[in-house]
């Protein structure tokens, strides 16, 4: 047997190689320093191209600011118009720096440049000298789902010549009897699938201890010493053997990277919300993301998976601390992805992103409910990283993502108090009171435009063209690469879904909105968003479970449109857009959760992506896999702690607990 042969532990049925430990020490935020020495893949220029992003955005920030402020100056600035001044520059100046962003990543790809890494898709295939380990935490998650993909990436990676320089280990911290027992089935049966080449191992904490990041802690103090990189998928990522092996020689090339992200495309869309969710990841994606890989250079981010990372650097930089503040702020690291990124460059790493390197795919949340789900634990663990970003030693671009990250979440409740105190202004100037709560005629929009009509609507429609270029310039971007464009259906198609998408998220924006507040409110008063497993089925929801969740805003909705209409019908046209978006909370979700309007809009053409007409291989034989397992009879049975398997032939591994 070498070091790498499967073999099990009877105790705890697992598949696993030898160990070979690596120390991966607890790091202290109080205590650390940023080396001066500049890693080598960071960009020539990279000061000047973060003061013309931050410079445009400031610009353009300062020049509506003005405008807002020549509005507001006529008799002074009270109150409630200083609110709305500062508002309105925090939340300017946010999509001012996503605009000048996305604008930098539209040049870049009209542009056409190289990946400063060398990555170059078109490239013959490198030879690999060196190990990588295809870590897959899963929890409670179907396995023969997930497993499907774990094949489809392992026979990919045969196809290419280079599989054994990869291993594939499953990381289970499931907690459920039944799926624990259906992993141990789904394992020896790919084990079986795959014969005496499989490259696979399995492991099963016993002990969820820091939830995913203690997952892979885990797995490197163990395991670590004997790869030098590894990568992290997610249950339900997808990566193929060319995309796999760029970035292990990458890694190679390039001894002072510490980390390079992927940038995946969402597939699998069945949804009328998934395919959403798809078509703007593909359209509009790009931009976003060859901007960011522009002026972050060695600086980058990290999103938790599809991504690789050298093990050295990782276990001696990354070790996550305990946090402290009063629940639900202490504890473990949350959303630990953020923070890995900040200490591995506080080590002096290069951390990249590779926008231009395709391969590499993931799932969307089925539903917006889904999504906000999910939404909500992201919401404690980016607001958790107030308490990391006083850490010395930090690059102030790290910084910037820690910051980013929890203004994310902020966003909502300044949109709602902007709404709240720009009707409030008007109704207190028209005199309005609750025994007499008609003012006939009133809008908000007259008494804004009374001071300078011209000058009101000039910034409406400058917010508006900042807030919607880069959808506008991802669709641009499309349209221009003629494969591309044909793929996605052509220009006028393109053009229609951009719009339907907008509109869309238009009439869900008042619910993320009354949802992330509300997240953000449950966060700070204490109450943690626990752990539970993401659904990745076809996204349908029972009326009575809609109706629960959403009936509170409904009749919040209702309450504001009589409200409106009483004092001006004028009023509550004016409010309409926010209102329909409350009202109807419930329909929305139950339209666009709907496999079969889904399914419709597919057909039609709508919502259409590269991966839709001509799925890549690795993605046309995982879901080849993933439907012969589907209504398949589970095949476990658990007495005391026997497992029983039924016409499944002989497996690797030895003898069950």
């Amino acid at each position: 047997m070498n070091d790498r042969t499967p073999h099990s532990s009877p105790l705890q049925n697992e598949w696993l190689p030898l160990e070979s430990p690596l120390p991966m020490p607890v790091q202290e935020l109080r205590e650390g320093r940023l080396p001066s020495r500049v890693p080598p893949t960071s960009p020539a220029g990279i000061g000047g191209r973060r003061a013309l992003v931050m410079g445009v955005a400031a610009m353009l920030t300062i020049f509506a600011t003005y405008q807002v402020w020549w509005v507001l100056r006529g008799d002074g600035i009270d109150v409630l118009e200083g609110i709305l001044l500062v508002l309105f520059v925090a939340l300017f100046a946010w999509i001012a720096l996503s605009f000048s962003s996305a604008l930098a990543g539209f040049v870049m790809l009209l542009a056409r440049r190289s990946h400063p890494l060398g990555i170059d898709p078109d490239a013959p295939l490198p030879t690999l000298t060196q190990r990588t380990a295809l870590l897959v935490p899963t929890y409670n998650e179907d396995p023969w789902r997930v497993l499907a993909g774990v094949q489809a990436m392992h026979e990919s990676l045969a196809e290419s010549g280079q599989g054994d320089r990869f291993d594939f280990f499953i990381l289970s911290d499931t907690t459920r009897p039944d799926t624990q027992q259906e992993e141990l089935a789904a394992v020896r049966e790919l084990l079986h699938r795959l014969g005496s080449g499989a490259r696979v191992f399995y492991r099963r904490r016993q002990k969820n201890t820091e939830r995913k990041a203690g997952n892979i802690a885990e797995w490197v103090r163990r395991f670590g010493g004997a790869y030098p990189h590894f990568l992290i998928l997610d249950a339900d990522s997808l990566m193929t053997g060319d995309t796999l092996v760029r970035l292990a020689a990458a890694m190679e090339r390039q001894p002072a990277l510490a980390l390079v992200q992927t940038l995946p495309m969402i597939v699998n869309g069945r949804t009328f919300f998934a395919r959403m969710q798809q078509f703007a990841g593909r359209v509009y994606g790009p931009v976003v993301a060859h901007g960011i890989a522009w002026w972050h250079g060695a600086e980058g981010n990290y999103w938790g998976h599809n991504a690789i990372i050298r093990t050295a650097a990782f276990a001696r930089h990354a070790g996550l601390p305990h946090l402290g503040g009063g629940k639900p702020f202490e504890g473990a690291v949350l959303s630990h992805d953020f923070v890995e990124a900040a200490l591995l460059r506080r080590g002096g790493w290069a951390v990249h992103m590779a926008p231009g390197l395709g391969g590499s795919f993931e799932e969307g949340p089925p539903s917006l409910t889904d999504m906000l789900v999910r939404d909500r634990r992201w919401c404690q663990g980016n607001l958790q990283h107030g308490a990391v970003l006083p850490a010395r030693g930090l690059h102030w671009i790290s910084r910037l993502h820690l910051l980013v990250g929890i203004g994310h979440y902020f966003t909502a409740p300044m949109w709602a108090m902007l709404m709240l105190v720009g009707l409030a202004i008007p109704l207190q100037q028209a005199g309005f009171h609750l025994d007499q709560p008609q003012l006939a005629g009133f809008t908000p929009a007259l008494y804004w435009r009374g001071g300078d009509p011209e000058r009101f609507l000039w910034v409406f429609y400058f917010t508006m063209a900042v807030l919607l270029a880069p959808k506008v310039m991802g669709c641009i971007a499309t349209m221009l690469d003629p494969a591309l464009r044909r793929q996605c259906g052509g220009a006028a198609r393109i053009a229609g879904s951009a719009l339907l998408e907008t509109a869309m998220a238009a009439l869900m924006a008042p619910v993320t909105m009354y949802v992330q507040s509300r997240g953000v409110a449950e966060v700070l008063a204490g109450r943690d968003s626990g752990w539970e497993t993401q659904r990745r089925d076809d996204g349908s929801v029972a009326l009575a479970g809609l109706v629960r969740r959403y009936a509170g805003l409904t009749l919040f909705g209702l309450f504001c449109g009589v409200l409106a209409y009483l004092v001006s019908p004028a009023l509550a046209a004016w409010m309409a857009p926010v209102i329909l978006g409350m009202v109807l909370s419930v329909p929305i979700n139950m339209v666009t959760a709907s496999p079969r309007v889904g399914g419709r809009l597919c057909a039609a053409g709508w919502f259409r992506t590269p991966e839709d007409t001509t799925p890549p291989p690795v993605l046309a034989r995982a879901l080849e896999l993933r439907s012969r397992n589907e209504g398949m009879p589970s095949i476990v049975e658990a007495s005391g702690t026997t497992l029983s398997l039924r016409s499944y032939g002989p497996m690797v591994g030895a003898e069950d607990a």
